[in-house]
């Protein structure tokens, strides 16, 4: 089961050197284990670009869909057996990376 884990944060590359320590001490832990499938942190909403093209609108507005203090600032996506293999794993990228996480699964 693939999973998203989403790192909230309120600006984009915060992380100190102990955090990237902890992080990549992280992500080595997924590796090894199995269940890393990918990571990255990602650029702020003010340097996204919003397309609508729903009915051929043609819409391409500077800006993320949201306007709040907290954004996605990066994510891991995992591939574990359970549930409560994913939950466990997102508390432990919390304590990582020093940042709340939100989980979701994959849709199948």
């Amino acid at each position: 089961m693939k999973y998203l884990l989403s790192v909230i944060d309120r600006v984009s590359g915060s992380a100190t050197g102990d955090e990237i320590d902890a992080i990549d001490a992280f992500n080595e832990k997924l590796v090894a284990d199995g269940h890393w499938v990918m990571a990255a942190g990602i650029g702020a909403p003010t340097t996204a670009t919003m397309f609508d093209n729903r009915g051929g609108a043609g819409i391409a507005a500077p800006g993320g869909y949201v306007d709040a203090v907290d954004y996605v600032a990066g994510f891991w996506i995992i591939d574990v057996p359970n549930d409560d293999t994913a939950q466990r794993l997102a508390a432990e990228g919390s304590r990582a990376c020093n940042r709340r996480i939100e989980l979701r699964p994959f849709l199948r």
